[in-house]
């Protein structure tokens, strides 16, 4: 049973009945999920707000993390409330397992949202192609994770080039919890073949 919308998202927008997360980008009138307002995203690093409800983190907060963002040393995306963290993980295709690979097209290519932008002080057309998305554009999904933080050890890594622009939070930092959001999916191939051994073997999935 997917959990129920948190309180603090209860003022936050729909779309398809699902909360519209605070820092999502919304374009022409339409809410642009798996995208990121870049304005919405910088003051929620450097305001130590949710991701979800724009409300401020407070003693604990949760960051997502892949594999690629451990060896990198930071979450390229911003907190989460321990009560927030639970939704986005149940409605995220990304987190809940129902997209098994990344997309192929950015974002706005096929979203209702519409392209091209005619508005030149819009910010999707700089993130209509992200060296992030070209690296991983059509490539199998990643393995999840969502660690729990202290507030007292919120750290934010700066861009290289401009310190003024975070590129995550770090996480080089004591973790107190780590939930595991989405596992490894076998090629549909692969697993027919276990089930086929499973049920020679006579053995329990």
């Amino acid at each position: 049973m997917s959990p129920a919308i948190p309180v603090r998202c209860l003022a936050q927008p729909l779309a398809g009945g699902l909360v519209v997360p605070w820092v999502s980008l919304i374009h022409n009138g339409h809410a642009v999920f798996g995208s990121l307002d870049a304005d919405r995203a910088r003051r929620a690093f450097l305001q130590r707000l949710c991701q979800i409800c724009g409300q401020p983190l407070q003693e604990r907060f949760f960051v997502i993390v892949r594999p690629a963002d451990q060896q990198q040393g930071c979450s390229p995306e911003p907190g989460l409330h321990p009560e927030c963290q639970p939704y986005a993980a149940a409605h995220c295709p990304m987190l809940n397992g129902t997209a098994t690979h990344y997309r192929t097209r950015p974002v706005l290519a096929s979203h209702p949202a519409g392209r091209p932008c005619t508005d030149p002080s819009c910010p999707c057309p700089a993130q209509a192609h992200d060296k992030g998305h070209t690296a991983r554009s059509g490539r199998p999904a990643d393995l999840y994770e969502a660690w729990m933080i202290a507030a007292r050890h919120y750290q934010l890594v700066p861009h290289q080039n401009a310190p003024d622009l975070p590129v995550g939070i770090s996480l080089n930092v004591p973790v107190l919890r780590k939930r595991t959001l989405r596992k490894a999916v076998l090629p549909a191939d692969h697993a027919a073949l276990l089930d086929l051994l499973r049920t020679a073997l006579d053995l329990e999935p």
